[in-house]
């Protein structure tokens, strides 16, 4: 073997050893990647069983249930469609009805969203993007003039 050809084989490895964790990182990012939806956005999505989401809008007002310890039953909605949230655990402080929200988790059969993180703003002049955002597609969600 010639010194061209040695070095084209150490490049021609490294290349293939560069492809090979680029498409392993491309195929580890895709299995833990969770898709935001807004309520309305459900029923034209096509989800798979035990798909992980998440869910965002704004907490649906007389809908905050308290459970047996720290589960908490209540509707996320964007003023379309509303979906029902269950989550075991503790809240944010600032977690309240009207408020924005984004769970993350997955669909019961039964329907029924079960988060296992819930996220909410942290004061009056922030809401997650991807919340803002839908809302303010749907025209329910309008910025404070200051």
């Amino acid at each position: 073997m010639t010194r061209k050809q040695k070095r084209l084989s150490v490049i021609a490895g490294g290349l293939a050893f560069l492809g090979a964790a680029t498409g392993l990182t491309f195929y580890a990012l895709g299995q833990k990647a969770s898709y935001f939806y807004m309520p309305a956005d459900l029923t034209t999505a096509s989800l798979q069983p035990g798909q992980r989401i998440r869910l965002g809008g704004l907490v649906e007002k007389g809908t905050i249930e308290r459970g047996q310890g720290t589960t908490v039953a209540f509707s996320v909605t964007d003023n379309q469609k509303q979906v029902k949230v269950t989550y075991t655990g503790i809240l944010p402080d600032l977690f309240r009805e009207e408020q924005g929200v984004i769970t993350e988790g997955i669909f019961r059969p039964d329907g029924v969203f079960v988060a296992d993180s819930v996220l909410a703003k942290h004061d009056e002049n922030y809401m997650p993007k991807e919340v803002t955002d839908g809302l303010k597609s749907r025209g329910v969600w309008q910025e404070s003039k200051k």
